[in-house]
């Protein structure tokens, strides 16, 4: 509950309860909360505050919890007493109902909007993107999903950044400045909005967004945008975004108003927060359990005892609902038009429909345009596609203000100016099909060939980013033939940062530089 996104929902489902039965004040089958918080805990506490909900209270739903990992843990342990499970903000991919069929997804899966920004690098024409995403099981699970969609439109990944949770200032930095180093311009940026704030105020602090940048934000970050710090905005000045596309009504107008007044009471030293689609299908979904409850008529819910085994765990000995079976049909069976749109749990999880494309722009995020499977990218919802001219290369999209306050579509790519080129040392060989060094007499220009040169060049290609350098010549240095322990010493003494040729691995220069294994003894 110290989470937004937990303070957003908790307020939403204590509305839900008193909307739904202010209006259904007849129902003899009431639901009754018991709120849980994990404190930050993690699985084990999320597990934990389960078992006491089971054991203790014989709860027999659970709306919750919040993140992908330690939805798998209550969701096993859900299953295991027939107790349905049903989360509206565990988005990765890998929660699967095909093993847990009591675990429900009010929800979208993250592989939902992998093609949305498929289409967004296709329509500008980017090749290569870089995801930057956090080491958690939500931030992992969306990556298979992502590169699939993304080699169906013809772009690749050259480079995966993961960031740690947990990761301080100064890693998140480390790790933006490698970044770089390499070529690639765009960002695929999947993390919880704690960790991308850190992420977009550093890179705004190093320079990382400007013209030459794109950064496209997953819903993760997108969805409840418009409750991040004026100074968090800021820094993402540009950025790119695709969330869930909520359809305007009159009823969530309505709703939108009361909640503000409500959350303002609630948590009266939170002024930002506005209300996000997480809050919408919190609502929703207390809505359909309490459908459900009430087409039940879950008068007198008991939990039979499981057989005892000996060196089971205290999981491994909860009882199993008898009604859960019943009330889990009777929640796939709830169709309904909630603040949310659609609410329809028959697969086991929410349809996606509509997703809305957005710009962070001076502290605001702008709809420029939405996606939807049929339509692909669009201006308008209701526009005629085949009025579209496909002479125009540029997606139809309101105008983008791209980082840097510009609306020049980025190429995507850079080769770095940001540091020195790696000067490598070259010598002519005695056996010149090892390495030939020449120096044009009118540009001044080193070149080098020979197959020490061909592995070096061909090793360079391999690395997943750019890697300036340039080739220095022995010779330059006045030392005309010099010795190969004169060779290698230059770099020790700074002249180069690396050497390459045919240099025979002695214990002498071992002392002073590091050598790469031999690659001239296979034959």
């Amino acid at each position: 509950m110290r989470s937004l996104v937990g303070k957003m929902s908790c307020t939403s489902i204590l509305m839900a309860m008193e909307d739904f039965y202010a209006v259904h004040g007849d129902h003899a089958t009431r639901l009754v909360l018991h709120i849980r918080d994990s404190n930050g805990g993690g699985n084990i506490q999320a597990a934990s505050a389960a078992v006491d909900l089971l054991e203790n209270h014989h709860v027999q739903a659970i709306i919750g919890p919040e993140k992908s990992a330690e939805a798998a843990f209550v969701s096993d342990i859900g299953n295991n007493s027939q107790v349905t499970v049903i989360s509206f903000t565990a988005t990765n991919p890998t929660l699967s109902s095909a093993n847990v069929p009591y675990f429900l997804r009010a929800t979208l899966s993250d592989a939902a909007q992998v093609n949305s920004i498929a289409a967004l690098i296709k329509a500008f024409g980017w090749r290569e993107v870089v995801p930057i995403y956090e080491d958690t099981d939500y931030g992992r699970g969306i990556v298979p999903y992502l590169v699939d969609a993304l080699q169906e439109f013809g772009a690749s990944m050259p480079y995966r950044s993961v960031i740690a949770q947990s990761a301080s200032s100064d890693q998140v930095e480390q790790e933006l400045y490698k970044l770089m180093t390499m070529q690639t311009r765009v960002y695929i940026v999947h993390m919880l909005p704690t960790t991308g704030s850190i992420l977009f105020k550093k890179a705004k602090e190093i320079g990382m967004m400007t013209e030459a940048y794109v950064w496209i934000l997953t819903d993760g970050i997108a969805n409840i945008i418009n409750s991040l710090s004026p100074s968090v905005l800021d820094a993402m000045d540009g950025a790119l975004g695709v969330r869930f596309h909520v359809p305007r009504s009159k009823e969530l107008d309505d709703f939108t108003a009361r909640w503000n007044k409500r959350y303002r009471q609630d948590y009266p030293d939170d002024s930002l927060s506005q209300l996000s689609i997480y809050s919408l299908w919190g609502y929703d979904a207390f809505w359909a359990l309490a459908q459900a409850a009430a087409k039940v008529r879950m008068t007198s819910p008991t939990f039979q005892k499981q057989q005892y085994r000996k060196n089971s765990t205290c999981v491994g000995t909860l009882g199993v609902s008898t009604v859960g079976p019943k009330l889990l049909d009777a929640i796939l069976q709830c169709k309904f038009r909630g603040l949310s749109g659609d609410f329809d749990l028959r697969n086991r999880q929410l349809q996606f429909s509509t997703f809305q494309i957005i710009n962070v722009v001076r502290r605001e995020s702008k709809e420029i345009g939405y996606w939807t499977a049929k339509q692909g990218i669009v201006r308008n919802l209701n526009q005629d596609v085949s009025a579209h001219t496909y002479l125009n290369p540029m997606p139809d999209l309101n105008p983008v203000v791209w980082p840097g306050q510009t609306h020049i579509v980025p190429k995507g790519w850079q080769i770095p100016t940001n540091g020195k080129k790696l000067r490598v040392g070259v010598r002519t060989s005695g056996y010149p099909e090892f390495m030939k060094v020449d120096r044009d007499p009118v540009t001044n220009a080193i070149t080098a060939t020979g197959y020490a040169i061909d592995v070096f060049e061909e090793a360079i290609k391999k690395l997943p980013y750019a890697f300036p350098y340039e080739y220095v010549s022995f010779d330059a240095l006045g030392v005309n033939y010099g010795s190969y322990n004169d060779f290698v010493y230059q770099v020790p003494l700074g002249v180069y940062d690396a050497a390459i040729g045919d240099i025979t691995i002695r214990h002498n220069r071992t002392s002073y530089a590091n050598f790469a294994l031999p690659y001239s003894e296979s034959g």
